[in-house]
């Protein structure tokens, strides 16, 4: 999977993902290419299980570049903190 090397800050600011990109959305290499339709994050997973999906379908018989890099950490939000009565009955002493 990609991951940086290092990096500056553990944590990133989130930022915004409105708007269309400037650079990066024309096609640079080979004859074909896939365009994203919406915004959203995009992890190292998805792009690892997009790399498998397209090389297994082309049979490895082409060149496949990929452009995008995930170099922006993005963690799990927090899930919801449970109130006295709920865990109430989960104590054990």
């Amino acid at each position: 999977m990609l991951q940086p090397k290092r990096v500056k800050y553990r944590r990133a600011f989130r930022g915004s993902r409105s708007g269309v990109a400037t650079r990066g959305s024309s096609l640079e290499f080979g004859e074909f290419g896939i365009k994203a339709l919406e915004t959203a994050w995009i992890s190292a997973r998805q792009i690892e299980a997009a790399r498998r999906a397209m090389t297994h379908y082309t049979k490895r018989g082409g060149r496949l570049w990929i452009r995008v890099f995930p170099d922006k950490p993005v963690s799990r939000k927090r899930s919801r903190p449970c109130s006295y009565e709920e865990s109430r009955s989960e104590i054990t002493h």
